[in-house]
């Protein structure tokens, strides 16, 4: 397979998982306004729901595809589950793309899940059979966890939706290129850590959306430096220990352990890193400057970099990225 036969590299943003609820419908216009190709909802234990803020979103909006990120496997029944996104994807043909993942532990477990005894294997037989559902076929055999046999969905959409896992770990990368449309990978996602994941999924056609906190300078007159300490707040937690596949791939990764070790918190370790490293783990500065680390990532091998605006005001923060799409230069 060549990079000719790779899906187009395209720009997304996310919509705030703390955005207030009167302002969901406006940003979501407004980035379709701005050119985004994509709008990425969040679903996090507590906040707000995946798939009614997906349906709200494509139906207040004409162009956008928008994606969800992430839906945890261990806390939707399959079936049901293809039925929603089957029916977002008939009401709005090629515009969705569903992410799916383990979850976090510490929420499934908390909100009355058990963590299964075999997380991947729950992962594989979810996404096939998803994925068949969703294709009008009858779902698969039962399996260990999940169990769907001889489901058959009535309703199937003309354009399927792709479903990519959102997963950090190799064994868990190279099971997506097995069985998924490609990655989802968290924020930070500088270029080696994209091009490491690439080399886990195992294949060069699939879709590899990656998230990244992101602030520009608008007017590009000045170094980019007041963007770069809009970013800092958004790296606080990338730290720990969950995010070591981020950080290993990079050439400053030991380094990076031994700041984290010696600060006495995630806030205090981001508010004294290194500026070359905030630039390295976010899309921020000048809009030339971002529009490079945004084309860093699609060389990597990045289709879609969806970026998190950082600032106090989200609509704010959303506008101030448009200089920074390509070919706004």
């Amino acid at each position: 397979m060549t990079d000719t036969d790779r899906p187009r590299a395209r720009v997304g943003v996310m919509l705030p998982r703390d955005l207030p609820v009167r302002q969901i419908l406006p940003y979501a216009r407004r980035a379709e306004e701005l050119g985004f190709d994509e709008l990425w909802v969040v679903e996090d234990l507590g906040w707000r729901g995946g798939t009614a803020q997906a349906a709200t979103v494509l139906a207040a909006t004409r162009r956008i595809t928008v994606g969800i990120g992430i839906l945890p496997a261990g806390a939707r029944n399959v079936c049901f589950a293809a039925m929603e996104l089957a029916t977002l994807a008939q009401l709005h043909p090629g515009r969705l793309t569903a992410g799916v993942g383990h979850g976090m532990r510490a929420w499934m477990e908390q909100s009355g899940g058990a963590w299964p005894a075999s997380p991947l294997t729950l992962l594989r037989e979810y996404t096939t059979a998803l994925r068949a559902l969703l294709r009008g076929e009858s779902g698969p055999a039962d399996g260990r966890y999940v169990r769907c046999r001889d489901v058959r969905l009535t309703e199937t959409p003309d354009v399927v939706p792709p479903v990519v896992l959102g997963v950090r770990g190799p064994r868990s990368q190279a099971l997506a290129g097995e069985t998924a449309d490609g990655l989802l990978l968290a924020e930070p996602a500088a270029p080696a850590y994209v091009a490491a994941s690439l080399a886990h999924l195992g294949r060069r056609d699939a879709e590899v959306i990656t998230y990244d906190v992101a602030a520009v300078d608008g007017d590009g007159q000045g170094d980019g430096e007041a963007a770069v300490e809009r970013v800092r707040d958004g790296l606080a937690a990338i730290g720990e220990p969950d995010w070591a596949p981020h950080i290993d791939p990079l050439p400053f990764a030991a380094e990076f352990r031994a700041h984290r070790a010696a600060a006495a918190d995630g806030a205090r370790f981001a508010r004294t890193m290194p500026a070359a490293w905030v630039r390295a783990l976010t899309v921020t500065g000048t809009p030339a400057q971002a529009r490079a680390a945004i084309a860093a990532r699609h060389a990597a091998g990045a289709t879609c970099v969806v970026l998190t605006p950082a600032g106090p005001d989200p609509l704010a923060a959303l506008e101030s990225l448009a200089p920074a799409l390509p070919g706004r230069g």
